[in-house]
């Protein structure tokens, strides 16, 4: 095959784009958004039909006007393989150049100890290799703990230290991209969720503890080292309390399950989610009682978070919605009475996340699928066809 130039493969990767962020856009809004002529609309996916990487199906008539077509990705073109560890569980699914989560899967851990979780997430990712072969193009992974160059370091809800999360590709050769899964159900949302179209947003999610991120025009803030946005771990508690991570007063230790059955006079539950959502069923005034004490935690953090960041939205997930749901008088005063009183007139909305329970699948995979719309991996597909 002749060498393909980066230079020629620009507008394909625009395109793209396109399609992972606008999944059933046609070919028509396309060129509007790209403001492409409808000759050159038409040569590009042209050219992307020829290399696998997309087909067009005829759009729904719309009246007048020419006829479009509607994008999507080629049968047989790149897939990525997104994973979500939990404290409890993984999931996993196939994700197409739209985004679109394919055989996803559900499991529970027999066991919690890395190298057993490690090992079974590795064989998912041979076994995927064996189904798509050289269309695997890479493996996302989101994890509940810091992540810093495919490396865990710090995972106090599965109770987990300086791991090389390199051991999930095994000997695939398969590039893998890690990162924390609360950042990354914060870009899921901001891409295409709640906070789609926000300048600023604040994305938090209550599992085993908080975890979040700030979001700037989509892009999460992850700081020097790519350990930003662990703020379970401000120290929003009671700082007489020391957090498994080794910090004392953690929000995290106030706002979950592990909290709840402190209030409740009950030891720490092995499974702190499964623990909250028992909890959230009863009716007794004990369990009323302890709910309100967590939800009003998360409203003044919540505050104390838009008091630093000033985001146009907060979107919150996983436990966080049913919680404030069930005190959501206590939540509106905690939030209101934590803000600055210039914060009080227009308070930033906090919207339930659109992409539930999906969220980190999703993130993982919008942000391989960032790496494979460039124009040096097109080219790098097209030399590989």
């Amino acid at each position: 095959m002749t060498p393909v130039r980066r230079g020629q493969w620009q507008t394909a990767a625009d395109v793209l784009t396109q399609l992972t962020r606008q999944p059933g856009i046609t070919r028509a809004a396309v060129a509007r958004a790209l403001r492409l002529s409808t000759g050159s609309a038409t040569e590009v996916t042209a050219r992307l039909r020829d290399v696998q990487l997309l087909t067009e199906v005829p759009a729904p008539s719309q009246g007048r006007g020419r006829p479009t077509t509607v994008l999507q990705p080629h049968p047989h073109g790149p897939v990525v393989l997104a994973l979500d560890l939990r404290q409890s569980s993984w999931r996993s699914a196939v994700v197409e150049l739209d985004g679109s989560l394919q055989e996803p899967q559900y499991r529970r851990h027999r066991s919690r100890r890395a190298q057993v979780v490690l090992n079974n997430l590795r064989r998912e990712v041979e076994q995927a290799q064996q189904r798509y072969g050289a269309r695997l193009q890479m493996v996302s992974l989101a994890v509940p703990g810091t992540v810093r160059d495919n490396h865990l370091m710090q995972a106090p809800t599965l109770e987990w230290v300086e791991l090389d999360l390199a051991q999930v590709i095994g000997d695939t050769g398969v590039p893998l991209l890690a990162g924390n899964d609360a950042t990354l159900s914060g870009v899921a949302e901001a891409r295409t969720g709640a906070a789609a179209g926000a300048g600023t947003a604040v994305h938090l999610i209550i599992e085993v503890g908080i975890g979040g991120t700030l979001l700037i025009d989509g892009v999460p803030a992850q700081g020097a080292s790519g350990a930003g946005g662990e703020y379970g771990h401000m120290p929003f508690g009671d700082r007489s309390r020391t957090c498994p991570c080794g910090a004392r007063g953690c929000w995290d230790l106030e706002i979950d399950g592990r909290a709840l059955a402190r209030y409740l006079k009950q030891p720490t539950p092995d499974d702190p989610v499964a623990y909250t959502e028992e909890v959230l069923r009863r009716t007794d005034r004990a369990a009323r009682a302890a709910v309100t004490r967590v939800v009003a935690a998360l409203g003044y953090g919540i505050a104390g978070l838009v008091n630093a960041h000033d985001p146009d939205v907060v979107t919150i997930g996983g436990l966080a919605i049913p919680l404030r749901a069930a005190a959501e008088d206590t939540f509106a005063e905690a939030y209101e009475s934590g803000l600055m009183t210039f914060h009080r007139s227009t308070p930033p909305p906090v919207l339930p996340a659109t992409h539930q329970p999906d969220g980190p699948l999703r993130g993982a995979a919008a942000l391989a699928l960032d790496h494979l719309t460039t124009e040096p991996a097109i080219a790098a597909w097209v030399a590989q066809r």
